[in-house]
């Protein structure tokens, strides 16, 4: 048998050769650690705003319930809900039943009643002409901050303008109060004479007539019939001077402050709305979530900052999502927070230096949202790695899963 001729001995040789080398460099790449796939942020620098979020409801501020001054046969009532009613505008005509015989007891019971009204009234005079001295002084205080001009500054400005305009509406609050309380003095009067047997007013209908100019909220005694005293006849309030509530948890309405700003969303309208917080309740009370969970809640109560043409289809209950601010940075260093990693007593990220990671500790500071303010340890421009699985540790290799 023939020997093979050294070119094709040589030329088995370097075919085995490239197949031992090409081995080499498969087992020397199986060997070498891949660059682990991660995703990156950048830390990046501007406003931070932390909010409490929560559902909530409208309320008109002053509602008023008619109620029947005295027995009798009510007529038909013929007004509507939303309807609008002037002062003096005749809401109901009472027929009132015979005076019955009155006692010495029931006699004083009836004059006392009319000299609760009348002192009501007066009080209600005397917190009128606190409001309007109130709504004096702040709007001299808010005069004075407007003509300092750059020596005021912007929060001063702010919560002087809130003040006037809260003053303004306790003001016209105070007014429909003491309205409603010189209605009902006089209705008290009405009722005494009616009982006591009066000539002038025994048998003649009594008129129920509106004591404020609003609008009808709904009717609590629509048909005709007979109503003892006290019966509710129907609502009144003024729906321009609506008001929202929102219940917090104790937690948050701690960090609450009056004149905050909020948002309100989902409203029904376009856009959103802005308020101010007017007041925190002093008392919380106790209500269950949805998970069954007992929660200490308080109410907060806000006033809207728009004018009434932009939310005047809103009513009394309406549902509303609410965003009251309670803390803000205009130049906050801000990382997601997929980006911490809990290490020890302390917080810390994953830095990206281009090809591997290094876990550096940091100082975290207020949370909105997604977002959290750093205070130390990180750099605005910095990557970081968000949301690192577990193959992500300190020196890895790794590589943008975006590309």
């Amino acid at each position: 048998m023939a020997k093979p001729s050294p070119l094709r001995r040589w030329t088995r040789r370097l075919v085995w050769l490239l197949v031992l080398a090409a081995i080499v460099v498969f087992v020397a790449s199986a060997m070498q650690p891949k660059p682990v796939p991660v995703d990156l942020a950048t830390v990046t620098h501007g406003p931070l705003v932390v909010t409490v979020d929560e559902d909530g409801r409208t309320r008109v501020r002053d509602r008023y319930k008619i109620a029947a001054p005295l027995a009798g046969n009510v007529g038909r009532i013929e007004l509507r809900p939303g309807d609008l009613v002037e002062v003096g505008a005749v809401l109901a005509r009472i027929e009132p039943t015979p005076p019955p015989l009155l006692d010495d007891r029931s006699r004083a019971e009836t004059e006392a009643r009319v000299r609760s009204a009348e002192a009501a009234e007066r009080q209600a005079h005397a917190a009128l002409t606190r409001a309007s001295g109130a709504r004096s002084f702040a709007d001299n205080e808010a005069r004075r901050l407007e003509q300092l001009g750059d020596d005021a500054t912007a929060q001063e400005l702010a919560r002087a303008r809130f003040e006037r305009q809260g003053s303004a509406q306790d003001e016209t609050s105070a007014k429909f109060a003491a309205q409603v309380a010189r209605y009902q003095a006089e209705v008290a009067r009405v009722a005494l004479a009616s009982i006591r047997g009066n000539k002038d007013s025994h048998g003649q209908p009594l008129e129920v007539t509106a004591p404020i100019a609003g609008r009808v909220l709904q009717i609590l005694h629509e048909s005709e019939g007979y109503v003892t005293a006290g019966t509710g006849l129907l609502e009144l309030a003024d729906p321009s001077a609506m008001e929202i509530v929102v219940d917090v948890l104790t937690a948050d309405a701690v960090r609450i402050e009056p004149g905050a700003a909020a948002t309100l969303r989902a409203w029904g309208g376009e856009g959103e709305l802005r308020a101010r917080v007017r007041r925190i309740d002093p008392a919380a009370f106790t209500r269950v979530s949805a998970l069954g969970v007992e929660e200490q809640r308080v109410n907060v109560v806000l006033d809207l900052v728009d004018p009434h043409a932009s939310w005047q289809r809103l009513g009394d209950g309406f549902r509303v999502d609410v965003s009251i601010e309670v803390w803000r940075e205009e130049n906050a260093v801000q990382v997601p927070l997929s980006a911490l990693v809990r290490r020890e007593a302390g917080w810390s990220t994953f830095i990206h230096d281009g090809e591997s990671v290094h876990l550096r500790p940091i100082e975290v500071g207020q949370q909105s949202g997604l977002m959290v303010q750093v205070r130390g340890g990180l750099e605005p421009g910095e990557r970081v790695v968000i949301y690192p699985s577990d193959k992500v540790v300190d020196g890895a290799l790794v590589a943008d899963a975006a590309g």
